[in-house]
Parts: structure tokens; sequence; C-alpha cells
């Protein structure tokens, strides 16, 4: 089956990052899988758009993510714009935010969607020091859409992040997968 997910931030806060993550997980369990991002000459702090599509079968499509499965939005400045714009039907909505999941339906005018959240600034602070969610979200991502084993987002994230960074990133992701909350 092809999942298509649809990751929402700002320049600087990981979204190509973890979009990579998740997709190097997938691949490391055999998925095929594209990971890709949609900006041009933005600076930091300009809202980007990450992509990832992961399948059991070889990947045909090489177009942007325009009907995504799910949508992952690491910047909560941005639920007041057009996130599920595009979401496929029965789609799932992951957001970091304090507010509650009923709340964001309301707020996205989604009513068939599956949406959570989970306070991943709160975690990140917490744990890293620093507003940097990428990681908790992925956490999240894999509690309510187990696309890839936990054990293999793990692998990642200590190859990617060395040392005590590492195992920082893996504490928020646990605490966020701990933490998530869904409609």
């Amino acid at each position: 089956m092809l999942m298509e997910i649809r990751w929402h931030g700002r320049g600087g806060q990981g979204i190509v990052s973890v979009s990579r993550l998740l997709a190097d997980a997938a691949l490391s369990e055999k998925k095929h899988v594209q990971s890709f991002p949609e900006f041009g000459p933005e600076r930091s702090g300009a809202p980007i758009r990450g992509f990832t599509r992961i399948s059991d079968e070889p990947i045909s499509i090489h177009s942007q993510i325009y009907n995504p499965n799910i949508v992952v939005v690491v910047d909560p400045t941005l639920l007041g714009t057009n996130v599920a714009s595009g979401l496929a039907e029965n789609g799932t909505i992951v957001a970091n935010t304090e507010r509650k999941p009923d709340e964001l339906k309301k707020t996205l005018l989604v009513h068939n969607a599956h949406v959570y959240s989970v306070d991943a600034r709160r975690i990140a602070l917490d744990v890293l020091g620093r507003p940097i969610y990428n990681t908790a979200m992925l956490g999240a991502l894999i509690k309510v859409a187990p696309i890839t084993s936990f054990e293999s987002i793990e692998k990642v994230i200590r190859a990617r992040f060395a040392g005590a960074l590492g195992e920082k990133n893996v504490e928020a992701m646990k605490r966020a997968y701990e933490e998530v909350v869904g409609s």
C-alpha cells in the first residue's frame, strides 16, 4: 500500500531532515521510499513543505503529493493556514499544538479526518532545551500510523545524531509517542 505524507513547517525546523529520517527507517525495512522538500529561495522561518512516500511496491509516481494520506503539522503557527488541503478521504492529521483534536477538527474544517495532537513544543523544550519539534512529531506520527517500526526510527535517529543529542532526540520521540491524543 502506498502511503503519502505531507509535512508542514518553517525553514530551519528540520522538515527536510524528519522526512528523510522516516524514509530511511522505512528503507531499512526494505520498503520503497521517496523523500523530498518543496521550497524555493525561502529564508529561515518561511513556510515549507516536505513529502514522504512509502510503499511495499516500487513507486512510479514522481511528483509532489497532492492528496496525502497523512498531514503532519510541525509548526503550530501554520494551523491557521490551509494545511488540510487535498487530504485524502478519512485521512489523518497530526499537529503540534496544545489544542484538543476535536477543537482542531473545527478549526481545520475537516469532518472525515482522524485528528491527533501533541504538545511537541513543550516536549522539545523539556528534553532538548530548544524549540526543535521534528523528532517529537515523528514519534507522534509513528504512534498514530505505524508506517515503520519504532525501533527502525530509533536506529536512524541515533545514526543521524551522535551521542547525547541522539539520545535526547529519541527521548523526545518517545515522549510524543506516549502523549499524542486523538479524536
